[in-house]
């Protein structure tokens, strides 16, 4: 299929080392990037203390799409947790590819609309629901997290601190 070839001819495939920065603050966000292997996190930088906003897992997408689309700089990083495998694709490119074959528009506006109910729902999740509330929904829907992730970078994806999450983690024992 030519879509298939024409993606695949702007795809490069990377190798970081864990902790290692895809994306540093303060970078304009030209490429879209999607997880092979190992974890990714979306952080800034709050008072000097690193807040975890996203994780992405292998088969998803992690970009700052609000620098992406708006061509300015982010005031957010994305970095590995794990030595990782990642699809990097320019998106000047990718873009003009979409007025080729719609089938990859259509893709990656359902890839980015995924994404975007996720950031939502951890929004929600942080409105609406206690901070054990939040830790039990995450321990329900992402358990590889708590095994693969340092509790620092979970309570912070949480909005706690690591001490309350030791202390949510204690009473669940």
């Amino acid at each position: 299929m030519k879509a298939e070839s024409d993606l695949l001819g702007l795809c490069l495939i990377r190798k970081f080392e864990k902790n290692q920065e895809i994306q540093a603050i303060g970078a304009t966000c030209k490429t879209i990037y999607f997880m092979i292997s190992g974890v990714g996190r979306i952080y800034y930088l709050k008072d000097g203390v690193e807040v975890t906003e996203y994780f992405a897992f292998p088969n998803e997408l992690i970009i700052r799409a609000e620098s992406l689309f708006t061509q300015s700089p982010s005031k957010k990083a994305i970095q590995v947790l794990e030595d990782s495998l990642v699809v990097s694709i320019p998106a000047k490119p990718l873009f003009r590819l979409f007025e080729q074959h719609h089938e990859l528009e259509r893709l990656f506006r359902k890839l980015i609309q995924q994404a975007y109910v996720e950031t939502l729902k951890r929004l929600e999740n942080i409105q609406f629901l206690t901070a054990q509330e939040r830790y039990e929904k995450l321990i329900e829907e992402k358990p590889e997290l708590i095994h693969k992730i340092s509790l620092k970078h979970v309570a912070s994806f949480l909005g706690i601190t690591q001490v309350s999450l030791s202390r949510i983690r204690g009473q669940k024992k």
